[in-house]
Order: structure tokens, then sequence, then C-alpha cells
């Protein structure tokens, strides 16, 4: 068999891609090896003699099983974990905390406990994280309405 990594070489070269992605027909071999100029490999490229071969890719199929067993809420515990406790996310337990505070908010104005100025003034101070739960919501409204 002659040595054809001239031909490969060059074919890597035209096709832009690496050598071991250059596939050659075996029963062609003979026509390869005549071809010595890179129009003669680019004519070839184009008859089919000579091709690419696909990429190899990396499966997501594992991942996407283990996204879906996270949102499951397994794979979560204490061996799964890096970083600090803080450095988690606290979303679900913010969601839940504004949620409340501003029900508080909605009952407290639909019972005339607050106007609505300070509704929306409140509301906003709720939305920038100001309030730590309802109870602290209560004791500023009950001090604003002290003074």
């Amino acid at each position: 068999m002659t040595d054809l990594k001239p031909q490969k070489r060059m074919a890597a070269e035209i096709m832009d891609v690496g050598e071991n992605r250059v596939w050659m027909d075996s029963e062609q071999m003979e026509k390869i090896s005549e071809a010595i100029t890179r129009q003669d490999i680019r004519n070839l490229v184009e008859d089919g003699t000579i091709r690419k071969r696909d990429k190899k890719g990396n499966s997501k199929g594992r991942s996407r099983e283990v996204k879906r067993q996270k949102q499951k809420g397994r794979r979560k515990g204490h061996g799964s974990r890096k970083g600090e406790k803080s450095a988690r996310s606290n979303r679900d337990e913010w969601v839940e905390g504004i949620r409340a505070i501003r029900s508080e908010l909605k009952d407290m104005k639909q019972e005339d406990d607050i106007n609505n100025d300070t509704y929306w003034e409140l509301y906003e101070k709720a939305s920038g994280g100001f309030f730590r739960n309802v109870r602290h919501l209560k004791n500023h409204v009950s001090k604003e309405v002290e003074q």
C-alpha cells in the first residue's frame, strides 16, 4: 500500500479539518496516490472519493437526565454540594417571603390601615429587601402610625 500522507495533509488543509477527520475511499487508493497537486485533491473531494468525517460530540443525554432529577429535588444532598451554604440559591425562600409580605400589604390596604401612597412606598421597600418578614413589616407600619 502506498504512502498517502501528503494527500491526507493536503486534503485536511483544503477541507479545513484535522488529518484524523479525512476519509479516503479504500477502493480508490490508486487514484488518490496519483493526485499530487492541490487541484487534484479538490477534484477528488468533489467526486466524494475523499470526504470529511463528522465531528464527534459529547452526548447531552446524561446531563439532561441529571437535570431532570435535580428539578425533582434529587442529587442535592450534602455530598453533592460545593461552596458555602450562603453560596447556594435561596430563591424559593425569597419567593415565599415576598409573597407573604405583599399579601399582608394588600390586606392592610383593603382594611384602610395604610393609604395607596404608603402602600406603594412599602411595596417598593419590600421588593428591595427592606423587610425581613411579615412581623418586621407590621412593626414598621405600627411605628410609622405612632409618629
